[in-house]
């Protein structure tokens, strides 16, 4: 009859991901004709328990190349935008979120520019960006225990060997 025993050990207790359009404006000193260009870069984020929920603080740089003086000069702009998600992440087997939970943050999509426009002035961007979030915590697991199991091999001593002294020459004759 098998025993059971409970193991404490680190799982994933809860996983997710979300994709979401952000949209972001400003101003460049330069009356904008047209932009030219528009690329993301240096995305930075981390996750932090959020009263139960996971929040993602991030930032991105983003570069845009745009003609201005009536399409006769360029210049690129660069400006950091940041952001705050909370994502309430489901948890598996009535798991809990705590603070000695880890909580793993991954950029499951880029942040891309998926839309640039000009209007009165302004540069107005959308961007989409997708993002997994994954939750490491204790959790028990119960592995059945055999009761009087022995896995060693028993070794017994072998007898000795008698050797021979002599040969019989004659033997195959």
């Amino acid at each position: 009859m098998a025993n059971f025993k409970e193991i404490v050990t680190k799982a994933v207790i809860g996983k997710a991901k979300k994709t979401n359009q952000m949209s972001f404006s400003f101003t460049p000193d330069e009356s904008v004709n047209t932009v030219l260009g528009c690329w993301v870069i240096n995305h930075n984020f981390s996750g932090v328990n959020q009263g139960g929920k996971v929040g993602i603080n991030g930032s991105f740089d983003v570069n845009v190349w745009y003609s201005y003086d009536n399409d006769t000069k360029t210049k690129v702009n660069s400006k950091r935008f940041s952001y705050h998600d909370v994502l309430n992440v489901p948890l598996k087997d009535q798991a809990t979120l705590t603070s000695s939970s880890e909580i793993i943050v991954r950029s499951l999509k880029q942040p891309s520019v998926t839309n640039v426009s000009v209007e009165e002035g302004d540069i107005k961007l959308d961007v989409e960006k997708e993002l997994g979030v994954e939750i490491v915590g204790d959790t028990k697991i119960k592995v059945p225990v055999e009761d009087d199991y022995d896995d060693y091999e028993e070794i017994v001593d072998e007898e000795e060997v008698e050797s021979i002294d002599t040969v019989d020459e004659n033997y195959l004759d």
